[in-house]
């Protein structure tokens, strides 16, 4: 008779098979979520187990409102009265030098700036007057009007904000942010995403985890119905049978983990135990009901309605149930035609609900320790883009070299205002900040040092801000 035994299985039983070793790798040093290259970071009992990071960080969790297409600084933060007066000449040539841009010419005509500026707080903050809500919080914000980045294309851009590089492939901020700390909470995911707009240009690789294990990408939520799909058990599958098809599966998932060892299969597990514990918290998590009329109206919020300001005041009630990192992208601020009627539409959208978050999180004691960020991939051109073929008037062009973010909270100094651009609003002139400079900045105030949070891949250890970056202390609290 013949024997189905096989010399793997043999091996297997003897204790010394391949996945035997296969899983005391995966259990051992260079386990998932342990030290593989993130200096410091203590050993957990799992991939999302809770961890310290390099040092006490003032931040335990991020918002990051990501206003995709590229707001214009020079409508909303950075005003040039000399625009005004060079409106309809070309820019001289020393200033734009070899600069290419996306859709205008270098000898395009300068555009003034489109609304009135005035100063706001005890910090005096300059804010366009399409930011009333945001001119109320004013000495909350940090305002840095000195950031560049290498990309000049909304996609390329977007990823190397989010990423740290202009390619698909690396993993975003929040997965490692969720690499580096765990999670606070076992019932919702530590990495959410939302998206309110017409859509991102990059696509689902902005919330990617890369080459680091998928457990550590981020979930999308939705904004309107059911926050994610299928979380209902269809007619016929009662709870007891789901509780039971869900054991059995663990059950065979954690038996192919002990003998092949793939950290993928770990996410597996990890993922079905998280869709069960979703089938009870993310209806609670989005039932706005709990929420008072007061603060429903801080936000500009209607419970029924999909809406920036709803995913925001989410955010907020994400981060009281110990979400680490939420993403809000809030897409349509790619302004090459009308800057006019773009900049109306989208403060409209924006303006109240991001002032609120942080006003709401203030008043909660929460904005301490959770850092807000808000701000698109770059900024737009002083120059004005019109294009009777493309059907496109009165717009500017994508501004990779100056554009203006502002952040809250979390370790950040309120009420200050960095850097400076030229007086064409062109070139920055004072405190220079790259996209890299930032991550940096953001990681510190999450506790990390952004040279030692690496992980081992392809030969050699990767992180966020690759081979750049240099914390900016001057914003620091």
């Amino acid at each position: 008779m013949h024997n189905p035994a096989t010399r793997r299985w043999f091996l297997s039983q003897c204790g010394v098979g391949l996945g035997s070793i296969a899983a005391s790798q995966l259990l051992g040093p260079n386990a998932v979520g342990c030290e593989n290259g993130a200096a410091g970071l203590k050993k957990p009992a799992g991939p999302l187990a809770a961890r310290e990071p390099h040092f006490s960080g003032k931040a335990k969790a991020v918002i990051h409102l990501f206003m995709c297409g590229a707001p214009s600084q020079l409508e909303l933060f950075d005003e040039k009265p000399l625009l005004k007066e060079l409106e309809g000449k070309p820019l001289p040539p020393s200033v734009i030098g070899d600069q290419r841009y996306a859709f205008i010419q270098r000898n395009a005509a300068v555009l003034g700036p489109q609304f009135k500026f005035a100063k706001h707080g005890q910090s005096g903050a300059l804010i366009s007057e399409m930011l009333p809500h945001t001119a109320k919080v004013a000495d909350k914000l940090c305002f840095v009007k000195s950031m560049h980045t290498d990309q000049f294309n909304h996609a390329p851009a977007q990823l190397f904000f989010n990423s740290g590089f202009s390619q698909p492939g690396r993993p975003s901020f929040g997965s490692w942010v969720v690499y580096g700390l765990g999670a606070e909470t076992e019932e919702l995911p530590a990495f959410v995403v939302m998206s309110t707009g017409a859509g991102v240009s990059a696509g689902t690789s902005l919330w990617s985890s890369g080459f680091l294990p998928t457990v550590y990408t981020g979930v999308r939520f939705r904004s309107q119905g059911a926050p994610i799909l299928n979380l209902e058990n269809p007619s016929g599958v009662s709870n007891q049978l789901q509780s039971d098809t869900f054991e059995l599966i663990r059950k065979m998932n954690q038996r192919q983990l002990e003998q092949v060892g793939d950290p993928e299969i770990r996410t597996r597990i990890e993922s079905f135990e998280m869709a069960a514990k979703l089938q009870t918290s993310a209806p609670e998590l989005m039932e706005l009901s709990q929420e008072t009329q007061a603060t429903l109206d801080l936000y500009g919020c209607d419970p029924a309605k999909q809406s920036f300001s709803r995913a925001c005041l989410l955010a907020r009630r994400m981060v009281e149930r110990g979400v680490r990192y939420i993403n809000i992208f809030h897409s349509g601020w790619d302004a090459h035609s009308n800057i006019v009627g773009n900049i109306r539409n989208n403060t409209k959208t924006t303006d109240q609900a991001s002032a609120a978050l942080v006003k709401d999180l203030a008043q909660r004691g929460m904005l301490d320790d959770t850092l807000v960020v808000w701000g698109g991939e770059f900024g737009r051109t002083p120059m004005v883009e019109t294009n009777p073929a493309l059907g496109r008037k009165q717009g500017r062009d994508h501004h990779p070299q100056a554009f203006t973010m502002w952040m809250a909270g979390g370790g950040i100094r309120p009420g200050m205002t960095l850097g400076a651009t030229d007086e064409f609003g062109f070139h920055v002139t004072e405190s220079p900040v790259h996209v890299h400079d930032l991550q940096a900045t953001l990681l510190h105030c999450l506790g990390f040092d952004h040279e030692r949070l690496t992980y081992h891949h392809a030969g050699r250890d990767f992180r966020l801000t690759d081979v750049h970056g240099e914390v900016v202390k001057e914003i620091l609290a």
